[in-house]
């Protein structure tokens, strides 16, 4: 189930993620959505959501770090 927008998110990444990070997790999560469609695509038993899940928390984490405060931080340049 691809997401259209922030307000749709599990409140798991709506709550932790500043904006642009909720961005990046909503565009890697569809396209893995979409190119992970096949479970001969997927390299373990994973589900399909649990992939695009996966593959968005990885998109996040290349940008953006969680600090000692317990919030994400964009990460320095």
């Amino acid at each position: 189930m691809p997401y259209d927008s922030r307000s749709s998110l599990p409140d798991s990444v709506k709550n932790v993620l500043p904006a642009h990070a909720q961005d990046i997790y909503i565009a890697a999560f569809n396209s893995a959505w979409d190119e992970y469609k096949e479970k001969k695509d997927r390299k373990d038993d994973s589900t399909r959501e649990e992939v695009a899940h996966k593959v968005a928390w990885s998109a996040v984490k290349q940008k953006y770090e969680k600090g000692h405060d317990d919030r994400w931080h964009k990460k320095s340049p």
